[in-house]
This record gives structure tokens, sequence and C-alpha cells, in this order.
């Protein structure tokens, strides 16, 4: 039986609500009952990608603005009204005006704004052009991102700034790791396809990265509970080879900042070695856990703190050492749309620091000889390049390998790829790879 719409109206509203109080959409989504989650969470994405414009034509409609839950109410139906990036208009628009006046009357905590929303989706309907074009002087709403972000872009990134919020925009695609311990890519693409599943392989022909056409529950990925197959980002299975590959096998890895463990198996997918786990969250570390042994792999996973050694090293120095660090995910904004209205400006400048810290503490714990892989899911050079820069100024034994350096988010052959970029479909990254020089 299918879910009326005004139902999830309702909980995307409520997810909405939540994001607006420094909530993350992830953790939202889970406390969302289950039958609604897969369509509230589509509705969510769209109406994250839309905020800035449903703000400004909310802003047009009522300057000032009722109370935040027939607020989110009201903004989640503007924001399904309109197209966003490649995304049409969720829903035929009186339907949608209908059904949100209906979740409206349906809330305790909305029933008494029911006919002002009412009024305000009508007066849309009647002058939808004009509103919609009177804001298109506004950037927030032509982009829909805060200011400030959009000026950071501009400032570190001046030449591809606007394409970079396009791609941001645009729905990630689903992307697949082959655990090459249970089953070739060439073996698994005739397993989606007899799962009347198709998908095309990223790079050469042994390559472990297949991009679905389209998106499924990974319940329908043939092997998923096996292991033979991983959902993961294709910026992000880079990390695994870079650290490996061009050096002897490491016989001792460190995963600095682990979880949810996708680069921890990665790396046990490609080597056989000692690899020790770390995340400061202990739900995160069972996470960590769990996603090992579906893949039938086994690391040393402690819940500790990676800047503070003297809790958890044994004094043994690591061959490898994976630094993904804390960053502001500014690269993965198609895939947590949720992340530029929760950030703030101070915080590239805070977690700069935190990252600064961890270099300067997990560097003496690799030998001589071996490498550590920094990475970050940003795009803004303060948690890149800025970064690197001042640690290897500070450090006269490191070497910095040729790396990757800033990743940026693009859609392959649909949209523009940027010049320091290969083809492909990715989220926005960050890589510099560095060697200990022998004392």
């Amino acid at each position: 039986m299918s879910l009326p719409l005004w139902r999830q109206l309702q909980a995307t509203a409520t997810t909405l609500e939540a994001v607006r109080a420094g909530r993350s959409l992830t953790a939202t989504l889970e406390a969302v009952e289950p039958r609604l989650r897969p369509g509230v969470q589509a509705l969510s994405f769209h109406v994250l990608r839309g905020l800035g414009q449903a703000e400004a034509l909310r802003q047009q409609l009522a300057r000032r603005a009722p109370p935040p839950a027939a607020d989110a109410l009201l903004c989640t139906a503007l924001a399904l009204a309109c197209p966003v990036g490649s995304d049409d208009a969720q829903y035929e628009a009186f339907t949608l005006v209908d059904q949100a006046v209906e979740a409206a009357k349906r809330g305790a905590a909305t029933r008494a704004q029911a006919n002002f929303i009412n009024a305000c989706l009508r007066r849309f309907l009647r002058e939808r052009d004009h509103l919609v074009a009177s804001t298109a002087t506004d950037p927030v709403a032509q982009w829909n991102h805060p200011h400030w972000w959009m000026a950071q872009l501009q400032h570190d990134h001046p030449r591809h700034w606007q394409a970079i919020l396009r791609h941001n925009n645009a729905r990630a695609p689903m992307t697949l790791r082959v655990n090459s311990r249970q089953i070739s890519p060439a073996n698994y693409l005739l397993a989606l396809a007899e799962a009347g599943l198709t998908a095309v392989q990223a790079g050469p022909a042994d390559s472990p990265t297949l991009v679905l056409e389209r998106p499924c529950a990974v319940q329908r990925l043939p092997g998923f509970e096996a292991g033979w197959v991983s959902v993961q980002d294709a910026a992000a299975q880079m990390a695994a080879p870079l650290l490996l590959d061009g050096a002897p096998p490491p016989r001792r890895i460190l995963d600095a900042c682990a979880a949810p463990g996708g680069k921890t198996a990665h790396l046990l997918e490609r080597v056989n070695a000692e690899v020790v786990a770390l995340d400061i969250d202990a739900a995160r570390c069972q996470r960590i856990q769990a996603n090992l042994q579906r893949l039938g792999l086994v690391a040393t996973v402690r819940c500790a703190d990676a800047a503070d050694p003297g809790a958890w090293w044994d004094g043994q120095p690591f061959d490898a050492i994976l630094l993904d660090a804390p960053c502001t995910a500014s690269g993965i904004v198609r895939r947590h749309p949720d992340v530029r209205w929760l950030r703030r400006a101070g915080d590239i400048a805070q977690l700069a620091a935190i990252q600064a810290r961890l270099l300067e503490r997990l560097w003496p714990l690799l030998r001589p000889g071996g490498r550590l892989l920094y990475a970050t899911c940003s795009v803004f050079l303060a948690e890149g390049d800025g970064q690197i820069e001042t640690f290897v100024t500070r450090n006269t034994d490191v070497h910095w390998i040729p790396s990757p350096g800033h990743l940026l988010p693009q859609t392959g052959a649909a949209g523009e790829v940027f010049p320091d970029n290969g083809p492909g479909d990715h989220d926005g990254f960050y890589y510099a790879l560095l060697e200990k020089r022998p004392h």
C-alpha cells in the first residue's frame, strides 16, 4: 500500500527542521519510520539542494518567518515545487500544495498555521514566474549555498567555483568497489547483469571500481552480505592504491581516522598486512568491525584519539599511515547536501588546526622510508595544499611525492572535467603522499 504524500512531507519537514537545529541528515533519517525512510531521504536531498531558493521564495511570500515547524513545511513544499540542478520539480504543483496543506492540518505543531501555509502556497501558484524571477539576483537562491561558502570557493578556485557548485547540486552515482579477494571485477559485472543491474567499469580491465547505471538498495547487489562488494565513491577508492603502489608491501599499516572502515577494508583487500584502525568514537568503531566482518577481513580496531599516541601506540613504527583527517566535508556535498547548511565559516580554521595536530603527532610513528597519505574530503585549500605546504616547511625529513592534490567534484561526461582531474564521476577530495627521509 502506497503511503500518502502528506505523510512523507511531514517527515521531510521534520528532517529539515532538525538540520536547521544542527543535526546531521544521516542521524535524522535513522529516526524516520523505516517504511517512510527511502521516500523521505529522496525528498530531503531535493529540499536541501534547493533550500536557498526555497527560503528566498518564503521571504517573498511572508517577510516574517512562521514558527519553525510551519516554516520547515512551507520551505519543503517550495523546494519540491522547483527544479534543482538536473532534477525536475518532484510533483505536480497543485497536488503538492494540496498535500502540504493536508500535512499542516494533521500536524500538532503546524495545525494552527495551516491556513497561512495554504495562502502562501496558493499565492506561489498564482505568481510563480514573478516570484522565482525576483530571487534571480540572490546568489544564495541561485546556487543554494551559504554566502561564506561561495566566497571561500571563489577565493580558493576562482576559475572553477561555479562548476563546483553545479556539481554539488547534482545527484551522485552509486559507485561500487569489488572485493578482489572474493570475486573478480569481470565476474561481478556478470553477476550484476544476471540480477538485472547494469554497470560500467571505471579504469582498466582489472579496476575494482564499478558505477551502476541506476542506484539501488544494497540488498539487491549480488553477494553484498557475503562481502563481494562495497559502496564507495571513486575518489575515496584512490586512497589504498596511492598509499601502497610503488613501494614495498608494508607489514604494518595505521588507518588513523578509520570509520566507517571503507578505506581500512580496501587496504586489506589489496595487501596482507597488520592493520591498526583507530577512531575516537566507540559507535563508529563498531561500524568498522561490522564492515570488516561482512567482507571477511580482520584488523585491530581501537577506540582512541589518534592525536594522543601515548594512550594507544605500542612503540613499534608503522610502514604506512593513512590519515583521512576530520574536515569540513566540503567535497562530498552532493552525497551529504546538509553539510553546506550545517557548517560555519569558522569551522575551516578549527578543523585545519586538528589536521595539523594529527600530522605532527603521527609523523614520528612512521619508520624512515615509510609513507603517510594525508587525505581530506574537502575542496578548501586550507585543508589541502595549505596544510601540507606548512607541514613540509616545518619538517625537513618530509619528501612530498607527486600526488593528486585537490580533486574537485565532477560528473564526468555529463559536465565539466577539471584540468587537473582525470575523467570520471567522483566526489571532491585531497591527497598528499609524504615519504619520511632516512636520517
